[in-house]
């Protein structure tokens, strides 16, 4: 794990003093904490710093005059996360100047449109979308994100995209578009076909395990895993994961579902090494309709065997080596056959065929390339 460092910075009325402010090369506008679930924006970010200084800005978490301004965290050397005490995204404009030395930036990096408010508070030679979600399909999710999805669609340089359904959708409103499925770290999760210690919580556990780990929210069929585990009282669901935008009153119980709650992505592989087989049952609605799941390729790396409902991602690109469900009983037998009649040798010759394809470093090397062909041109 990184060493992160948290400050925090109180209001000052002098933003002259530029010894506790710093030049950033990129600034990046994030929906999702960094400390939350490790996914797409921390695998790139986190490699993009090696080259160049970043400041990602969250959402705000309220104002707190005893507190300060925002809490500064120093993930690295060169990556700072900003967590604006502020009660609105258009009030972090008013504290930019204490860390920032001017708001002449090379690149704008966005990850939600609902930061375009803070667009006129910089002077960006490019600006980047890179769109691993429709948001706008998400539950809860504000009214006017789709008016601010097209003023940063009007206003940005170039679109990445995390699917080829995103993609699909995002170049009929943006000439410049290009397609990056959220790749993997094969040597971190490849530790699970080694000799790791099993954690002690899942390793007590009665196998088979059918094992899930990410946001366990609206995007998860919570129906199906609840019928599945009654049809199936011989195997033991484990749902690894945080909640979102769901309660626990919500999640089914059963005694052979166990809820392990949120885990490091450090110790992520010691999990999956307890897997019998892998799960992605995800509900079929809007949530869904445009997502590549990063724990598809996560899953392969452990060598696992993998079950998911009819993602189209999932579907056009994984059929030939994922098991695809659509019910009950089609996961049930999906589960028989992954767990006693899983013929291991042609099953990680297909994972390693699709792994040699691609990795988080060569996606970062490409989208560079795109963005410095893009402000040249």
């Amino acid at each position: 794990m990184e060493k992160i460092k948290t400050t925090h910075r109180r209001p000052t009325q002098d933003h002259s003093n530029a010894t506790s402010k710093n030049h950033y090369d990129m600034v990046v506008f994030c929906h999702l904490r960094w400390q939350f679930v490790y996914q797409r924006p921390q695998h790139l970010i986190s490699r993009m710093s090696k080259n160049m200084k970043i400041l990602l800005i969250e959402e705000p978490i309220g104002k707190d005059p005893e507190l300060g301004s925002a809490n500064l965290i120093e993930v690295s050397d060169t990556l700072h996360v900003l967590q604006p005490r502020t009660n609105t995204i258009e009030e972090i404009a008013d504290i930019l100047p204490e860390f920032l030395t001017d708001n002449k930036i090379k690149y704008g990096w966005f990850y939600s449109p609902a930061f375009v408010a803070l667009l006129p508070s910089f002077e960006f030679e490019a600006v980047i979308h890179d769109c691993m979600d429709e948001l706008s399909l998400f539950k809860g999710a504000p009214v006017q994100l789709l008016e601010q999805e097209k003023y940063l669609l009007s206003n940005c340089d170039i679109v990445f995209t995390g699917g080829k359904s995103l993609y699909e959708s995002k170049r009929k409103h943006h000439k410049n578009v290009f397609c990056f499925p959220s790749s993997v770290d094969q040597q971190h999760f490849a530790k699970a076909q080694n000799g790791i210690a099993i954690p002690s919580d899942i390793a007590s556990i009665k196998g088979p395990i059918a094992g899930y780990f990410g946001v366990i929210d609206e995007r998860i069929d919570l129906d199906l895993i609840a019928e599945t585990a009654d049809s199936n009282p011989d195997i033991s669901f484990v749902m690894i994961g945080p909640l979102a935008k769901i309660h626990q009153d919500d999640l089914p119980r059963r005694t052979n579902i166990h809820y392990l709650g949120m885990k490091s992505y450090e110790v992520l592989p010691a999990y999956l090494k307890a897997f019998s087989v892998a799960l992605m049952p995800f509900a079929l609605n809007d949530a869904t309709k445009f997502i590549s799941p990063t724990k598809t390729l996560e899953y392969m790396a452990a060598g696992k065997p993998i079950i998911s409902t009819a993602i189209t991602d999932v579907v056009r690109d994984y059929s030939h080596c994922v098991h695809i469900v659509a019910d009950e009983k089609q996961f049930t037998s999906a589960l028989k056959s992954a767990i006693y009649n899983t013929d291991a040798i042609a099953l990680n010759s297909n994972y390693e065929q699709i792994l040699r394809k691609t990795s988080w470093d060569e996606t970062v090397e490409k989208m560079a390339f795109l963005i410095t062909k893009t402000v040249l041109s």
